[in-house]
């Protein structure tokens, strides 16, 4: 047994305001009466939701994760930054080169993105999201291979990278150096197992291949809040 992902979680000062930008950016249904709060369902392969919680906290340092989104012609990746800008966006620098040929972006919240350059090889077969790209240690690609059951599509330079088999954006871990963790994570996994599975007997199963439980004081609640090898956070939840 092997649990899906079933959701990217942002954690948002105005959760409204950032799932309008993200949810007209992509074309994403939304959705406002789910238990889970605001919610985001993919129009395309890329196969998890988006989910928004508020949160007081500022963001005060990179993310650990980020989307890549794919472009077809430098035309069309001019469309995507200003449709992206028009709706919110904006331009920043992280220290990346011209030459490099992707554009980064923040979203209103200031969340880092990448329009990436038309011609990339590693993002040729994946749609819109191409990617969602990590900070991390080939050790905990190795764990998410084996958490979600995704094949490893790239090993190398202690890079990795895995892919759900039914297709959709890749996640990547970029291998060493690691950025030193500070605080929690505002993007973070839910994953649940299969309707007919058992929470317990999957975050036991997650423990054994080198996650454990952590408590951010979340209170009494259905999700068991884990950290994968890397110290990230995830949460487990109730079959569904």
């Amino acid at each position: 047994m092997t649990s899906h992902l079933h959701a990217l979680t942002f954690d948002a000062n105005d959760p409204t305001r950032l799932a309008r930008f993200w949810g007209d950016f992509l074309g994403w249904e939304r959705t406002d009466d789910s238990p889970d709060g605001i919610q985001l369902l993919p129009g395309d392969d890329t196969g998890f939701r988006m989910r928004f919680l508020p949160t007081r906290e500022p963001k005060t340092s990179p993310n650990q994760m980020h989307f890549d989104l794919t472009s077809t012609s430098l035309d069309d990746q001019r469309q995507v930054v200003a449709r992206a800008v028009g709706l919110g966006a904006r331009h920043i620098d992280i220290g990346q080169r011209p030459e490099e040929g992707h554009v980064v972006l923040a979203d209103p919240e200031g969340n880092e993105f990448c329009v990436i350059e038309p011609g990339n090889g590693f993002l040729a077969d994946c749609g819109f999201i191409g990617a969602l790209a990590c900070d991390g240690s080939q050790e905990v690609g190795y764990f998410w291979s084996r958490a979600l059951g995704w094949p490893l599509v790239w090993d190398q330079d202690e890079e990795t990278a895995i892919r759900s088999p039914h297709g959709g954006p890749k996640v990547t871990w970029g291998g060493p150096p690691l950025r030193t963790k500070t605080g929690k994570n505002r993007l973070h996994f839910d994953i649940a197992p299969p309707a007919d599975g058992d929470q317990r007997a999957e975050v036991d199963r997650l423990v054994s291949l080198g996650a454990k439980r952590i408590d951010i004081g979340q209170g009494r609640t259905d999700r068991v809040v884990m950290a994968d090898p890397d110290g990230h956070e995830f949460c487990v939840l109730p079959p569904r």
